[in-house]
């Protein structure tokens, strides 16, 4: 008798990780449900409970259903130290940083791997929707729920023990998978937010460790316009206006002045100023981006550095399901550079810029000014 490959699955509580736990069931797999409690400050806004518990509860249910083992791996204080923590300083350097990103590969790869070394399983799997073949990360299936740009820092080596299960699979069919087995949370929301902490008010979750600084805002031309509470809790490309917690001193402009919208277009931390700018105007849009703690996936970047890399072409990404760019990617004087075909607005430091070759993702880095 073939002994069956024993898998290590991350369930959220959540309908993608619980149609993962079938589909690996039905491969043949021997699958274990483990989830992850990395938060626990998130309350149920009607129990008052930690959220964890609830999301625990749905994820235990779905185990139980198809009689999976299932338990609970407690990772809160490695989340809160090399995530959560590096996110406060971040953004106390007027940096706009990407937590989910540093989520999976601090913790959740990582940390889930080495438990199921512990459990003497073979694989780990998660509800990602991404896919690989030939041991390479491709984009999945449905584009709009592609979750790759997450996903940019992983190894060929975490691929040569990782599932995603989903991969092959639109949200609409996942649901209709998990309606016809019944499944509680078959019509259950996704998560939005950040990584395990969940939607939330980013300004307030800020000020409870970054106290408030009022500074001037400023027009391209250098003229004071308004004035902010925070440089840290606004990034490059943001909105402007009362509704956006900045009101724009209507009364600095000649009336024939369009102010209906306004944008975040630089931060300058030394002096705490904001500059802005009217939709539209050149100092909003950027071509060239500079990329630091650069990574590829199947390839060696210092391999890459000495091959007189001259340039490539790739498609970026520099958000999450956003648009792919097309640009060209460069090495020169000690930095790797993207240049994209045309300019765009909303580059923000911080951020996480992701390439592609077709459905491959090469890897990617951090964008820096």
């Amino acid at each position: 008798m073939v002994k069956r490959k024993k898998v290590l699955l991350a369930m959220s509580g959540g309908v993608d990780s619980s149609v993962a736990a079938l589909l690996l069931k039905r491969q043949g797999y021997e699958v274990m449900g483990v989830f992850m409690k990395n938060w626990s400050d998130t309350k149920n806004k009607i129990t008052g409970e930690c959220a964890w518990r609830d999301e625990r509860a749905i994820a235990l249910k779905i185990a139980v259903q198809l009689d999976i083992p299932f338990t609970t791996l407690d990772f809160e204080k490695e989340y809160k130290e090399q995530v959560v923590d590096e996110m406060f300083k971040l953004y106390k350097k007027g940096i706009t940083p990407n937590p989910d990103v540093d989520c999976n590969q601090k913790i959740k790869f990582p940390l889930l791997w080495k438990a199921a070394k512990k459990l003497k399983a073979d694989y780990i799997a998660t509800g990602h929707y991404v896919r690989i073949k030939n041991n390479n990360l491709l984009r999945a299936k449905d584009e709009s729920k592609d979750q790759s740009y997450f996903l940019y820092r992983i190894s060929k080596e975490d691929l040569k023990h990782t599932l995603f299960p989903i991969g092959d699979y639109t949200k609409v069919q996942v649901r209709e998978i998990a309606k016809k087995n019944k499944f509680p949370n078959s019509n259950k929301k996704g998560t939005v937010g950040i990584c395990f902490i969940g939607k939330i008010n980013l300004k307030e979750f800020l000020k409870k460790r970054i106290p408030q600084k009022k500074g001037k805002i400023l027009d391209p031309e250098g003229k004071e316009i308004g004035e902010h509470d925070g440089i840290y809790y606004y990034t490059i490309g943001q909105r402007l206006g009362p509704r956006y917690g900045i009101d724009i001193d209507k009364s600095k402009f000649d009336d024939k002045r369009n102010i209906s919208r306004w944008y975040v277009a630089k931060k300058n931390i030394k002096t705490n100023t904001i500059v802005a700018a009217p939709q539209g105007h050149e100092i909003l849009f950027r071509k060239d981006i500079t990329i630091k703690s650069f990574h590829l996936i199947s390839e060696d970047v210092k391999k890459l550095k000495k091959s007189a890399l001259k340039s490539i072409h790739v498609l970026s990404r520099i958000r999450q399901v956003g648009e792919l760019l097309p640009s060209t990617l460069s090495f020169s004087k000690g930095k790797f550079k993207i240049t994209l075909n045309n300019a765009i607005t909303g580059v923000s430091e911080g951020q996480a810029i992701v390439l592609y070759q077709k459905q491959k993702v090469l890897g990617g880095g951090v964008i820096t000014f």
